[in-house]
């Protein structure tokens, strides 16, 4: 389905779908910017041709994630990024995309920023501390072990054993409906890329915020935890319940799968 542009006319609210991310905002904004392509896409003279998504909002095939700064650029005219944003040659591209000259230019001119603080003087940790250095009395912290962005990430997940009927056909040994993850999002974004699930949480904030309510797009915990290693971090530690035996059994659930449920959280951590 798709439809014109000058069938919004002097709407003031816009939605959009750009990437599966949506977004809702001005056609002040969308136009402040006229020789841009959202500007010529959205202008008073424009013949573009739009498609709509299932609930009707304008559709754009763009990374939907990074979408967020072409819009702030939009409406505050200026670059501001979140400190230790690893993605600017991709912001880089989406701005050359949408034909947004200035932005392209301050994106480029843009030098890379350290991910961690440095000691200030040469003094070496004393043996046993791995968090921080000591510069006469005042405690900074140590630099990176891998050179990226320290911090922790938790992963969990509520699990069971998928039995056959009776017990008696082959055991499915791991039965997964969802893993969590939890943890600063900007760290998370770099852990596990594509594989996040953000629609839970959608974009309210930077990326220095944290959240309990992302997932991944499979049940692989030995996906989760490769991606994990790929990226530094290292398992720190985990903690799991005890099965289900005694509790109650929920509607539709089979009577042994109940039975074995169980939760488990592992803590990954990058130095």
């Amino acid at each position: 389905m798709s439809d014109k542009t000058n069938s919004i006319e002097s709407s003031e609210i816009v939605e959009l779908n750009v990437g599966g991310v949506f977004y809702t905002t001005t056609l002040a904004t969308l136009k402040k910017i006229p020789e841009c392509r959202l500007g010529k896409m959205f202008g008073d003279d424009s013949t573009a041709i739009f498609v709509r998504d299932a609930k009707g909002k304008y559709f754009i095939d763009r990374d939907g994630v990074l979408f967020r700064y072409i819009l702030d650029y939009l409406r505050n005219l200026k670059l501001i990024l979140p400190e230790n944003f690893h993605e600017r040659e991709r912001l880089r591209q989406e701005a050359d995309f949408f034909e947004l000259e200035d932005l392209v230019n301050s994106l480029s001119a843009l030098s890379p920023k350290p991910a961690h603080l440095t000691p200030l003087s040469s003094t070496s940790s004393p043996p046993g501390i791995t968090g921080s250095a000591l510069s006469g009395s005042i405690l900074k912290p140590l630099p990176s072990v891998t050179g990226k962005q320290p911090g922790y990430i938790t992963v969990g997940y509520r699990g069971t054993f998928a039995f056959g009927r009776d017990g008696l056909a082959d055991v499915k040994f791991r039965k997964l409906s969802r893993i969590i993850v939890c943890g600063r999002i900007s760290l998370c974004r770099e852990a596990f890329k594509e594989t996040l699930n953000e629609s839970r949480d959608p974009d309210r904030g930077g990326m220095d915020r944290y959240t309990g309510r992302y997932f991944l797009k499979h049940t692989y915990l030995e996906q989760a935890f490769d991606m994990l290693q790929e990226e530094g971090f290292f398992l720190a530690g985990g903690v799991g319940t005890g099965t289900n035996s005694a509790g109650e059994l929920k509607a539709g659930m089979d009577t042994e799968e109940a039975k074995w449920q169980h939760y488990n959280e592992f803590i990954f951590e990058r130095r």
